[in-house]
């Protein structure tokens, strides 16, 4: 009773009612902790909340109770824009999805994207990356995290962005046109014994066979195809050996960093033994998939 129904995040629906209504919020955050809640311990499950998540907050956006009209004239303008931009995780999808895409395959062709280490206009590229990357660094470890959560929540950023937020903005627009039904999937939360200690140990539970999974296993086998073909296509067939670095060396980096991040898929995928591996048939999957783009934009260009 008293929540706001209709979205797969009440919650979020509730609390924008009842501050146009007039109710004031505080933030507080006590140094000995209120409340314990318990999360997901395993990827798919991660990657369905977050979906549920930003599924709900694009659902609000479109909806009569959406922030961007409904809260205009009784919120402050600063907290319509905050709730705006939640509600627009879905969106995020898009730019990462192209940059884990187009710039590798490009330079699997050796086609450059971006200025030259040469050239003066690397270094605004050079500044912002180096600056957004200190910045989120500073802050995780101003927080109380370190720098291997820093690292990790990297890792999860770039997979919900390309999994979650990907899948929620089909979902909801294949709902909006009628193509489908809402659906509230609820997060597991008690683990297995086995699946509690890889936990522990940092080490990133898979289990099955999600198409969720396939996109990033077939993004992260992309990017590795592409990276070592370039290297190989440099050294064995293009004269000038490594030339190429200083016209390719922001798309060099950006698939060198995205391969570093997707190591635990490929352990996932091919090295690890236990029950919490990716099945062979996402490896299949992904392998034929991410080979098939290859080979398409090689023979396309």
């Amino acid at each position: 009773m008293g929540l706001q129904y209709g979205c797969s995040v009440e919650d979020v629906m509730t609390g924008l009612s009842i501050k146009c209504r007039g109710w004031k919020s505080v933030f507080y955050n006590p140094q000995r902790k209120a409340f314990l809640g318990v999360a997901p311990n395993t990827l798919p499950e991660a990657l369905v909340q977050h979906k549920r998540w930003s599924e709900g907050g694009f659902q609000i956006l479109l909806s009569k109770h959406s922030p961007a009209w409904y809260a205009y004239g009784l919120i402050s303008p600063g907290l319509q824009m905050a709730y705006c931009y939640y509600h627009l995780w879905v969106f995020i999808c898009w730019p990462t999805v192209y940059y884990c895409i187009i710039p590798s395959l490009y330079l699997l062709k050796g086609i450059p994207l971006f200025p030259q280490m040469s050239s003066p206009w690397f270094i605004p590229f050079a500044y912002v990356i180096l600056g957004d990357c200190s910045y989120c660094l500073m802050e995780f470890l101003w927080s109380g995290g370190t720098i291997k959560g820093w690292w990790n929540e990297l890792r999860i950023w770039l997979y919900k962005r390309t999994s979650s937020y990907l899948f929620a903005f089909v979902d909801t627009i294949l709902k909006s046109f009628g193509f489908s039904e809402s659906t509230f999937v609820v997060s597991a939360k008690v683990a297995e014994e086995e699946v509690s200690q890889r936990y522990e140990k940092d080490i990133i539970e898979f289990g099955n066979s999600s198409p969720m999974l396939t996109v990033l296993a077939t993004l992260a086998m992309l990017n590795l195809f592409c990276l070592l073909g370039m290297f190989l296509k440099q050294m064995f067939i293009t004269e000038g050996g490594l030339r190429m670095l200083d016209s390719m060396a922001l798309q060099v980096i950006l698939s060198g960093v995205l391969v570093v991040i997707n190591v635990p898929v490929y352990q996932g995928l091919f090295l690890r033994k236990d029950e919490g591996r990716l099945p062979i048939s996402v490896a299949a999957k992904s392998t034929a998939l991410a080979l098939s783009a290859c080979a398409l934009f090689i023979s396309l260009s």
